[in-house]
């Protein structure tokens, strides 16, 4: 091992020039029909630009023929049977589509960031597929849980577990954490990016961006 370590090259810090901008991300959240992206079908989307807050996203579209559905999403979405089959919606495909274009316009970066992310970049991939579009995002993103993690136990804190030994920190609770209240229910994606981008925000930078949040002070 020794051996190994020594024949590899100095690691040396990258010379980053700083430009002034605190966030280089975008901050999504779906809305769909189950958890399983390559069986269900997304319903919503939700995105903002963290390098520019007012440039944001919103569709809602109706699901692929064929899509599993799930009454406990419906529950948690708040759209019913008739809205997901409502034929002058979209369709997934264009939805993905439109995304995609609004994602490689003006933002200035394309790395992804939410609340488990990996479940909404999995949904946006399984629609790529589906309609057979090049998805322009990678796997390294930006996971709002971990983020109030290691903040937390940065300050001393002792992060929540459930019942079943894992982590407690959902949504509601990141949002309790940073001072803002909880997601309204039924969810909507853009109000959840919105939601996502705060605890960001606050977490990384230690500021409010989102305007609908900046008359709740930091708790820390």
């Amino acid at each position: 091992m020794r051996r190994l370590l020594d024949s590899l090259p100095p690691l040396i810090a990258p010379d980053y020039e700083y430009d002034g901008s605190y966030t280089f991300m975008i901050v999504l959240d779906v809305e769909s029909t189950g958890l399983v992206p390559s069986t269900g079908s997304i319903l919503s989307l939700g995105a903002i630009d963290l390098d520019e807050p007012e440039n944001r996203f919103y569709e809602e579209c109706r699901i692929w023929d064929g899509a599993h559905v799930t009454d406990e999403a419906l529950a948690i979405n708040g759209f019913t049977r008739e809205q997901i089959e409502d034929p002058s919606k979209m369709t997934e495909a264009e939805l993905a589509a439109a995304f995609v274009a609004w994602a490689t316009d003006k933002p200035q970066n394309r790395i992804l960031a939410a609340q488990n992310v990996s479940f909404d970049l999995e949904y946006v991939q399984a629609a790529c597929h589906r309609a057979s579009l090049d998805c322009p995002f990678g796997k390294r993103t930006i996971d709002t849980h971990t983020l109030v993690w290691l903040h937390m136990t940065e300050r001393g804190l002792t992060p929540p577990l459930n019942e079943s030994k894992h982590s407690d920190i959902n949504l509601d609770y990141a949002l309790r954490y940073v001072g803002i209240p909880e997601e309204p229910k039924p969810h909507n994606a853009l109000t959840g990016a919105l939601c996502h981008a705060e605890v960001i925000a606050r977490i990384a930078y230690n500021r409010s961006i989102v305007p609908e949040f900046t008359s709740f002070p930091l708790p820390f």
